[in-house]
């Protein structure tokens, strides 16, 4: 066996098992009780604790956030530790790893947590008629051993130097073996946090469980609660009147209001969180390059980050790599708003104008609908006429992305290259939600495969930027910006001074990471 080292940030062998025991470094003014309660978005009356579904923050805050665990964690500052493994290693080609799992750990329902539990665990998202986001990381192992009752050992069908990274995952939680049913419908996992009830799409209440695997170095409140706040004015106000303690996604024309209240402050984060517009590339028109291409061009993506974020992230490019990620393309020749070559791509495409449906609601991120307006006016210039359909929020996700042909949408990113196209651009992955396949570009589909098993980093750097330029060119997703996390919360409430930027809330992980000031 081999350790694989990934700028420093995959930690293998001894040394994972080294910083999954002692934890993240305590600051003097951590200390243990009092309720946290938070007002998120990204809530649905569909919402279960089917990991395979969940989609949004605020089950991703609710689940892996504090009632279950992963076998890997992605700390605030980037590095991978060990959740519910201390360690691994790989084989030389990567095909091969093993995780030791940590010991003594226990269910909320008492039961013992073992390698059964993760083979099961892992096995449901490749289970018949199962629609999972995860499926495209499952189904690459094509063997699971138990090998002692704390060791497993994963084949994969072909090397992947990020593997510990994937099993980060938010899809990927532990479920007790043989119970995973009653665990979906109760809320047992491992978590900090033991369910003392949930309301799907309204409210859920947990409180810590004592004598936990992580001891004193996480999850400080005796208990929280998860208010589910969609409209965005309803969570602001909730901060305001002291409602919450936090909230996400903050409203960045009414910042002033809640940055005038001395009870309150702001956490802003750059990450790789992307406004997108995604057409399905298997539907006419988009399925013409020179459509999308004209589409790429008739948007103003400078105003849209003065406009929408009003100067809280950064425009984009086409491509979901964002500057968080080890591989970015920042040298990338940059897409500008550009009427006249968008008239001239649409010729190529024969056409002289373009009408076409835009679906958006401010679901899919804060400010969609009024991006949409923008890209209306923008694309006017070009001969491009968008209508506009104002979609309800509740349901979005369910009813909208990856059904209609033109849609708003957002992505937090991913914290490895092959993790974020894998999910969301590899032909036939359940989130490819511009169905981008090897009809469209089958040399992306090639690097993909050749890039995740590449364990060279300039290599890999090589293939990664020619894939971006790809996408940029040719690809299907709309991207003119990266927002920052920006976020709110009462000064009653402390945090460290790191607050991870892979999703939001300290990577969804507020009640692990913070206390009571």
């Amino acid at each position: 066996m081999t350790r694989i080292s990934r700028r420093g940030l995959l930690t293998t062998g001894a040394a994972a098992g080294v910083l999954a025991a002692s934890g993240m470094p305590l600051r003097a003014q951590a200390k243990k009780g009092g309720r946290l309660r938070a007002g998120l978005s990204g809530a649905n009356t569909s919402d279960s604790w089917d990991s395979r579904t969940h989609s949004d923050l605020y089950m991703i805050a609710c689940a892996q956030g504090a009632v279950f665990d992963s076998l890997t964690e992605v700390a605030a500052d980037g590095s991978l530790k060990g959740e519910l493994a201390e360690s691994w290693e790989a084989s030389a080609d990567a095909k091969t790893w093993t995780f030791n799992l940590r010991q003594g750990v226990t269910f909320h329902n008492g039961k013992a947590f073992g390698a059964e539990d993760v083979i099961e665990s892992l096995q449901m998202h490749v289970a018949e008629g199962a629609k999972s986001a995860a499926q495209p990381i499952v189904e690459t192992i094509t063997e699971m051993k138990k090998i002692t009752d704390h060791q497993v050992q994963f084949t994969l069908a072909a090397g992947n130097a990020d593997f510990p990274y994937l099993l980060s995952d938010y899809h990927i939680l532990m479920f007790p073996a043989g119970q995973i049913e009653e665990a979906i419908q109760k809320g047992i996992g491992t978590g900090l946090y033991q369910v003392q009830s949930f309301e799907p799409g309204v409210r859920m209440v947990a409180t810590r469980v004592p004598s936990h695997y992580k001891g004193d170095s996480a999850g400080y409140f005796d208990e929280i609660e998860y208010i589910a706040i969609n409209d965005n004015t309803a969570r602001m106000n909730a901060l305001m009147t002291g409602q919450v303690d936090t909230i996400n996604r903050i409203d960045f024309k009414t910042e002033s209001l809640l940055r005038a209240n001395p009870m309150i402050r702001i956490q802003e984060v750059t990450g790789n969180q992307q406004y997108t517009f995604p057409m399905l590339t298997n539907v006419a028109p988009f399925d013409d390059v020179n459509v999308r291409r004209a589409l790429k061009f008739a948007i103003n993506r400078q105003e849209m980050v003065d406009k929408i974020l009003l100067g809280h992230g950064r425009v984009g490019n086409d491509t979901p790599i964002g500057p968080a990620n080890q591989y970015f393309a920042a040298d990338m020749e940059q897409t500008t708003y550009d009427p006249d070559k968008a008239k001239f791509y649409l010729k190529e495409a024969g056409m002289t104008s373009l009408d076409i449906d835009l679906s958006a609601s401010n679901a899919a991120f804060e400010g969609a609908v009024d991006a949409a307006q923008l890209y209306q006016a923008s694309a006017k210039a070009a001969g491009i006429n968008i209508n506009l359909i104002q979609e309800p929020a509740d349901g979005y996700w369910s009813n909208v992305w990856l059904k209609k042909p033109f849609c708003a949408c957002y992505w937090s990113g991913r914290a490895t290259e092959d993790w974020m196209f894998a999910t969301a651009y590899e032909e036939g992955v359940p989130w490819n939600d511009t169905q981008w396949g090897r009809e469209d570009s089958e040399r992306f589909q090639d690097l993909l495969v050749i890039a995740r098993a590449e364990l060279d980093s300039a290599k890999r750097r090589e293939m990664y930027h020619e894939m971006q330029m790809i996408l940029k060119d040719d690809g299907g997703v709309v991207l003119p910006m990266f927002a920052n996390y920006v976020q709110a919360v009462n000064n009653k409430v402390a945090n460290p001074e790191k607050v991870g930027n892979l999703w939001q809330m300290d990577n969804a992980r507020m009640a692990e990471r913070w206390w009571m000031a």
